[in-house]
C-alpha cells in the first residue's frame, strides 16, 4: 500500500529507505511531531505516559510511532538527545555572558532542570542511566562541552587546569541519579554547588597541570 504506482517518484519512502535515499518529508515531519509531542508530555506529566496517548497527542497512528521508535527506550532516546542538543547549544552563550566558572554551574543547573521535568520518562531514565544505555552515547558530547568550559576557565584563572573533563562529567551522572531518584532541589543545588567549588582553583594553590 505504500508503493507508488509510479516507479520514478524520488518521493516514493519504500524505495527511498531500502536504498538509504533520505527518508520522505512528512516521515521527517511525523518523527519531529512525535518527538516534540513527547517532550510535552514527559514533562507535563507525574508519572509514566503511554505511548499510545503520545500517538494521539502528535496526530498519527499508533503504527507510525513504532516504525520510528520500536522500543519506549528508543523514543526516551530521542526526546534526551533532542533536549540534550539544547543543553550544549546554550555553554557559549552562557561563557559569553558569565565567567567560566558561573557559566559551568548555570549550565550544570540548566542540564539538571531538563532531567527533573521529566516525570514522564523517569522510570525509563532511572534504567538507563543504571545500564549506561542513554548516558554512554550522550557522554562524549557532554564532555566535550564542559572541556570547553573548562578550557576557558583555565585561561582566566576561574576553573583549575588540572580538571579532567570525563570527571565532571562522571560526577554529573551521578547528581542526575540522585535527581531521578527523587532528590530535593535543595539537594540537587548543594551537589551541584560542590562539583563547581571542586573546580575551582585552590586558594593560593596552582592552577596548572
Amino acid at each position: 500500500m505504500f508503493a507508488s504506482s509510479h516507479s520514478q517518484n524520488p518521493e516514493d519512502s519504500t524505495a527511498a529507505e531500502s536504498s538509504g535515499r533520505p527518508v520522505r518529508r512528512d516521515a521527517r515531519r511525523n518523527r519531529e511531531k512525535l518527538v516534540a509531542t513527547a517532550q510535552a508530555a514527559f514533562a507535563a506529566a507525574d508519572g509514566p505516559v503511554s505511548l499510545e496517548a503520545i500517538a494521539r497527542q502528535a496526530g498519527v497512528g499508533i503504527g507510525t510511532l513504532y516504525r520510528h521508535f520500536p522500543t519506549r527506550e528508543d523514543l526516551v532516546d530521542a526526546v534526551y538527545a533532542a533536549e540534550l542538543d539544547a543543553v550544549n547549544a546554550s555553554a557559549p552563550d552562557l561563557l559569553d555572558q558569565h565567567p567560566a566558572d558561573v557559566a559551568l554551574r548555570a549550565w550544570m543547573g540548566r542540564y539538571a532542570a531538563f532531567v527533573a521535568t521529566k516525570r514522564g520518562m523517569m522510570d525509563t531514565l532511572r534504567t538507563a542511566f543504571a545500564s549506561g544505555r542513554i548516558a554512554a552515547p550522550s557522554r562524549e558530547r557532554v564532555t566535550a562541552t564542559v572541556a570547553v568550559i573548562l578550557e576557558q576557565g583555565a585561561a582566566t584563572g576561574t576553573l583549575r587546569a588540572d580538571v579532567v573533563p570525563d570527571d565532571i562529567t562522571a560526577l554529573l551522572v551521578g547528581v542526575f541519579a540522585a535527581i531521578i531518584d527523587g532528590a530535593p532541589q535543595e539537594r540537587t543545588d548543594r551537589l551541584l554547588d560542590l562539583l563547581v567549588d571542586a573546580a575551582r582553583p585552590r586558594a593560593g594553590g596552582r592552577t596548572e597541570s
